[in-house]
């Protein structure tokens, strides 16, 4: 069921029920938060300090493989969403039973990578993880001929050692460029502008700005604007589609879809409504390079 919105202050959204009954909207527009909310992000002023910043950032690698040793294959729920809100997946074929080669980029323990495998016969995929012990679970699904998986931190490991040049049609970039620290957010972009195919895009969907992920942070877990650090040692960052874009648009990408996905979550147990604010976006490598 989808609800067109025509208003002017809501120009490009789209409200569609989920499969729980819950609505979401895609669209340009920034949560409106409340009164309480507004003044308590006004008032989260103090910022973790720089030798605290400093160890989070050489200890990364370590908390991200502090995580899944403790939540194993447990925490994310498989990603069957993947193909059906990225019609990309199935669109960019030129003929229905086409191979496509594909990079998750930042994979985790495969709960998306192995749903699309299980999915589409068609697809041979590339998957690396900053983590070595989430690289080292293996699926059912797990076959040399249909992927290669290999840790990467995208940020200094060129991907050009395990993906030759221009060879992938489609890159997955979902929950990942958040746990980066923003300045090296385009380091990544970059490393994977040399292995995607010209005229082929990166598929990204992260948390969004005013996310309620971000709203539960507790004072002293700010590192910076919109970037926070969890207790487990991890770190998210809340995107906007102005930086987003801007951060495509300087490795050399194309816009060719940015926008925000406002979900409401219900629990039911608690009788809770949770807003959830995402960023689905595609970029694309122009054909040349201007």
């Amino acid at each position: 069921m989808f609800h067109e919105n025509t208003s002017a202050d809501c120009l490009s959204t789209l409200t569609t029920s989920t499969e729980d009954g819950a609505f979401q909207t895609k669209g340009h527009n920034t949560r409106i938060l409340s009164p309480e909310e507004a003044e308590r992000l006004a008032n989260d002023r103090v910022l973790v300090s720089d030798f605290k910043q400093l160890k989070l950032e050489k200890e990364a690698q370590k908390n991200w493989d502090l995580f899944y040793k403790r939540n194993s294959t447990n925490f994310f729920k498989d990603r069957h969403w993947t193909t059906r809100e990225f019609q990309e997946l199935k669109a960019c074929r030129e003929f229905a039973d086409q191979k496509l080669t594909i990079l998750e980029a930042g994979c985790g323990v495969g709960n998306c990578l192995f749903p699309l495998l299980e999915e589409d016969l068609n697809i041979f995929a590339y998957a690396c993880d900053f983590s070595p012990r989430a690289v080292e679970y293996k699926n059912s699904l797990y076959s040399t001929e249909r992927c290669k998986v290999f840790q990467c931190d995208l940020t200094k490991d060129d991907l050009l050692e395990n993906i030759p040049a221009d060879s992938v049609d489609v890159v997955t970039l979902i929950f990942v460029l958040s746990a980066i620290h923003p300045d090296k957010m385009h380091l990544v972009l970059k490393n994977i502008y040399k292995v995607l195919k010209p005229g082929k895009c990166v598929l990204f969907r992260d948390y969004g700005l005013y996310d309620h992920a971000m709203l539960r942070f507790k004072s002293g877990s700010k590192l910076g604007e919109n970037f926070y650090v969890r207790q487990d040692g991890t770190r998210s960052y809340f995107f906007t589609t102005e930086f987003l874009s801007q951060l495509f648009r300087a490795e050399g990408y194309e816009e060719v879809v940015n926008e925000y996905v406002h979900r409401e979550t219900v629990n039911r147990k608690e009788d809770l409504r949770v807003p959830r604010v995402f960023l689905q976006s595609k970029f694309q490598k122009p054909f040349s390079k201007t």
